[in-house]
C-alpha cells in the first residue's frame, strides 16, 4: 500500500493528546483584541478539543497522527 501524503496546513494546526484526541488552538484571537476584556482574551489563548463530529475529517487529513 503507498504512503499516504498528510495536509501540511492541517498538520500545522493540530496536535494530538495523550489519549488519543485531538486539540487545537481557539478562534478570534489574532486582531480586533481592544474591546474584548482580559478575561475572554485569556480564554482564547487556552487550547481545546475538537469536537467529535469534525474528528473523524481531520484524521483523514493527518493519516499518521
Amino acid at each position: 500500500m503507498p504512503k499516504l501524503k498528510t495536509r501540511k496546513a492541517a498538520a500545522r494546526r493540530f496536535k494530538a493528546t495523550g489519549s488519543g484526541k485531538i486539540k487545537r488552538r481557539k478562534a478570534f484571537k489574532s486582531h480586533l483584541l481592544e474591546h474584548k476584556t482580559s478575561n475572554h482574551k485569556n480564554e482564547l489563548s487556552k487550547m481545546t478539543l475538537v469536537h467529535e463530529s469534525n474528528e473523524g475529517n481531520i484524521r483523514l487529513m493527518l493519516p499518521y497522527l
